[in-house]
């Protein structure tokens, strides 16, 4: 079934319950947290995850770019979009912008941990701060907000969490050593908090994204020469995945059609891992 939804008078798929295994992709009714929301791969699910029927609330550090960013999801999906302005560095920041969601909509069925920094230098080259940095972004403040939304989730009886990895929670990176760190343990994290919540029917799971065109790449590719050429020579696709290539993955692993698929990491990589 599809119903009219954009206010430009274009439609966004809806799918009904009366469409039998395929109303398992309908998030009709859900709210779904995404740190780092306001642009690149975490707009590209929330745009997906409001296309798909969901209420999304997006967090950023960035107070105008978030509100343009909920401004848009809403203009372009018809679906409701809450702005929280954050920085999921600080621990009370994290407590903060769950609480502020989670009352807002008055529930909290996903949670995407996408928000992330890189500070690109040899590893001989990064202080301890520049470190922990990109650390406590990365992956303590997907730790602290898995910890925050847990109450929710375990009082609606379940949810899902999804984590965003890179190619780098597989294969290392000699410019990126605390960012190539952070996302295996991003993997890690998932694996052990899916383990620790199955029994709240909490499925856990992780997202690899490959190279995505987005402001984080395009500073990657103005750093590091040659970058652009590898990149394309490996993707068996030949180009760059453009941030709505992320929204399929995310409403599936958002939706009930992944309650039985927990602890997995699931690249999105345009067959970038697949070649030599």
């Amino acid at each position: 079934m599809i119903q009219p939804s954009r206010r430009d008078g274009k439609t966004a798929r809806r799918v009904g319950k009366g469409n039998g295994s395929l109303s398992l992709f309908d998030l009709t009714g859900k709210t779904a947290i995404i740190t780092g929301g306001n642009g690149g791969i975490g707009l590209g699910m929330a745009m997906g995850m409001a296309e798909a029927g969901a209420s999304v609330a997006l967090v950023g550090r960035n107070a105008e770019k978030t509100r343009a960013a909920a401004e848009s999801v809403t203009s372009q999906t018809g679906a409701k979009a809450l702005a929280v302005v954050a920085d999921l560095s600080k621990p009370e920041d994290v407590e903060r912008a769950v609480a502020e969601a989670g009352e807002h909509f008055g529930r909290i069925d996903a949670l995407f941990n996408n928000a992330g920094i890189n500070i690109r230098k040899p590893p001989q080259d990064l202080s301890l701060d520049e470190w922990n940095q990109v650390m406590n972004a990365n992956i303590t403040s997907a730790f602290l907000a898995s910890k925050a939304v847990y109450p929710w989730m375990k009082k609606q009886g379940g949810g899902k969490i999804v984590n965003t990895g890179s190619m780098t929670s597989i294969l290392g990176s000699p410019f990126a050593t605390a960012y190539a760190a952070s996302k295996g343990a991003i993997v890690q994290l998932t694996k052990s908090l899916a383990l620790s919540w199955a029994a709240d029917n909490i499925q856990v799971n992780a997202i690899l994204p490959g190279w995505f065109d987005t402001e984080m790449t395009i500073a990657a590719r103005q750093q590091v020469p040659g970058l652009h050429e590898r990149v394309v020579a490996r993707i068996a696709y030949g180009r760059w995945a453009k941030p709505e290539d992320m929204a399929g993955a995310a409403v599936f692993l958002a939706s009930k059609a992944s309650d039985y698929i927990t602890g997995v990491a699931l690249p999105v990589d345009g067959g970038y891992l697949a070649a030599l």
